[in-house]
């Protein structure tokens, strides 16, 4: 099977975790949801998650091949925005040579 065969699967991915460190921002977020999320995982200056170069710290694995967000249920809005196949989905593959090509078109179903 060719990358380009694969089904898309976030766990087989996680390139948007890994793509910034300014992506994972805390935006819309209640004080009470942001007290759920582990001190260890957020910045110093409680602006987002920490992060590790541009890899978020919640995110465990390797990207492209097995990911999984160890805090997914509470995982900030920024985060819950990234669709796959959207934009900022298919700039992440392609940052870390991902294939985009099986990738649903923006709003599509996956």
């Amino acid at each position: 099977m060719t990358p380009s065969d694969a089904v898309f699967d976030c766990q087989a991915c996680g390139a948007c975790c890994a793509y910034s460190a300014d992506w994972p921002r805390f935006s819309i977020e209640s004080d009470a949801a942001l007290d759920l999320i582990p001190a260890a995982l957020v910045a110093s200056d409680l602006s987002g998650m920490r992060c590790e170069n541009d890899r978020c710290a919640a995110l465990s694995g390797v990207v492209g091949t097995g990911t999984v967000c160890t805090i997914y249920a509470l995982r900030p809005q920024v985060c819950r925005e990234c669709v796959p196949g959207g934009e900022d989905c298919r700039m992440a593959r392609q940052r870390f040579g991902l294939d985009c090509d099986r990738l649903p078109a923006t709003g599509e179903a996956v």
